[in-house]
């Protein structure tokens, strides 16, 4: 009697087990992050005192915006990029969590000129990118832009918001 109770309950686990097939994986569609233009951003060399160059923004302000930057993006125009504004000037460090695209990272004093930079930081890499110096202002565009840009150490920034 006892055995016939053991092989019930395993007979009752093995129909179980089977009825656990695999559903259908659902897939879920998301709407792909679009940039959204909310000013424009000049650079200027210090030393010859002339324009770099011209782009588009996309400001990130909030702790959302901060926190998310351009993850889950898979294309930035070389005209466009991003601008994270912090409150007050500290120490900041990114990482590339999620961010699908390399970048380089500029780190901006509250005066507006460029304290650090951080060139070519590589698609999912969780290594944190420090400013090394306090900085108010942090912009991130498409990996390469600042070697053909010119972009050095000293040089500053001027942007409006729409």
């Amino acid at each position: 009697m006892r055995n016939l109770k053991v092989i019930h309950y395993l007979l009752i686990g093995f129909i179980g087990l089977l009825s656990c097939k695999d559903s259908p994986k659902k897939i879920i569609k998301t709407e792909p992050i679009i940039f959204k233009k909310e000013g424009a951003l000049q650079i200027f060399d210090s030393k010859k005192d002339s324009l770099l160059a011209t782009i588009d923004i996309e400001i990130a302000d909030s702790d959302y915006e901060t926190q998310t930057g351009l993850m889950y993006r898979s294309a930035m125009k070389l005209s466009e990029g991003m601008l994270f504004i912090f409150p007050d000037e500290a120490m900041h460090s990114f990482y590339m969590k999620n961010t699908e695209i390399p970048l380089d990272l500029i780190f901006i004093k509250k005066n507006h000129s460029i304290a650090n930079i951080q060139e070519n930081a590589q698609p999912y890499d969780e290594s944190s990118v420090s400013s090394k110096v306090p900085v108010q202002y942090v912009l991130e565009v498409n990996a390469g832009l600042v070697e053909k840009w010119g972009v050095e150490v000293g040089d500053s920034i001027a942007f409006e918001k729409l």
